[in-house]
């Protein structure tokens, strides 16, 4: 049982000793990597701002602001220099919030927004936020949504042509019963810069790996489309195991390769299973054993920078 403080409250979880023995070694297996490193996927969000409808007192830890001051003191231990700041409200007005976030803040190096995609205004609204030089890609919030099959409506496609021909980058938020439609997505638009969030959420506790397997590695013949390492814990077991997260990482890995696929911590939305360093380290147990340090600092940092063309 391990036990961390998240702002005013303690969370306990149970973490496999497998993991717990990577400890002392994560310097060692990061030290080849002397490119910037990036985390690719993370969140703010202040509760009083009143946009956030998924997350309630249920949520128990994430029930509370989180803000750059928070997650600072985390990136510092593994020299993470940078992080892409991801939305977690439906609103234009939480992506301008987070804008300023970024205006604030150095280690900010972009902000993945929402707009609605649906809308007549998408093109006025994506060209105004597309002037502010921090609004490095978009994302709907699929996995919220009623329709399986969203992102193929008439409207939304004729908005993601847009983004196509900007080849602007669009983060897909979904889970495995969404794969088709992202493949019939790409088979319309087969060179949009897209990245799956993670890993698109297989069902790793219950250890189902089909259909998900083959389909993610149908999305992944399309060079233009990248996958977060992420948010694995939270789809893991109680007890989160390397045996139980290796093979879907492994697989993302070998169907994309190492310069497609790039870290994200997902914080603190991991915070309901593990802390940030368990979450590294995590990683760090379950990646291929030949890769090597050009490939981890691929994945570390350059991916992510490259996808999401960030001027640093």
């Amino acid at each position: 049982m391990t036990e961390f403080r998240g702002n005013d409250q303690i969370i306990r979880y149970r973490l496999h000793s497998s993991i717990h023995s990577q400890r002392q070694n994560w310097s060692w297996m990061l030290k080849g990597i002397v490119a910037m490193r990036i985390d690719s996927h993370q969140h703010f969000w202040k509760l009083a701002r009143g946009d956030y409808d998924w997350l309630t007192p249920d949520f128990s830890i994430l029930y509370q602001d989180f803000l750059p001051e928070d997650l600072s003191p985390h990136l510092q231990p593994f020299r993470i220099e940078k992080t892409i700041l991801v939305q977690a409200a439906p609103t234009i007005a939480e992506t301008e919030f987070l804008l300023e976030l970024y205006e604030q803040n150095e280690f900010i190096a972009g902000v993945v927004g929402w707009l609605d995609m649906e809308s007549p205004s998408f093109e006025s609204e994506y060209r105004r936020l597309r002037s502010h030089k921090g609004f490095v890609g978009i994302r709907p919030m699929l996995q919220d949504l009623e329709d399986d099959k969203w992102i193929l409506r008439k409207s939304v496609l004729k908005n993601i042509e847009l983004l196509v021909e900007d080849d602007f980058p669009i983060d897909l938020l979904i889970y495995p019963h969404h794969l088709p439609a992202i493949i019939q997505l790409l088979e319309i638009f087969p060179s949009l810069r897209a990245v799956i969030n993670h890993l698109g959420k297989p069902r790793i506790a219950e250890q189902i790996i089909r259909p998900w397997k083959e389909q993610i590695a149908e999305i992944a013949s399309y060079k233009n489309v990248m996958c977060k390492l992420s948010g694995m814990v939270t789809e893991a077991g109680q007890e989160i195991q390397t045996a139980e997260i290796e093979p879907y990482v492994q697989h993302v890995i070998k169907v994309f390769g190492p310069h497609s696929v790039m870290f994200g911590s997902d914080w603190p939305v991991c915070l309901l299973k593990a802390s940030y360093q368990d979450v590294v380290e995590l990683l760090l147990s379950t990646l291929p054993a030949h890769l090597s340090d050009s490939d981890k600092a691929a994945i570390f940092g350059e991916n992510a920078s490259g996808f999401y063309k960030l001027n640093l």
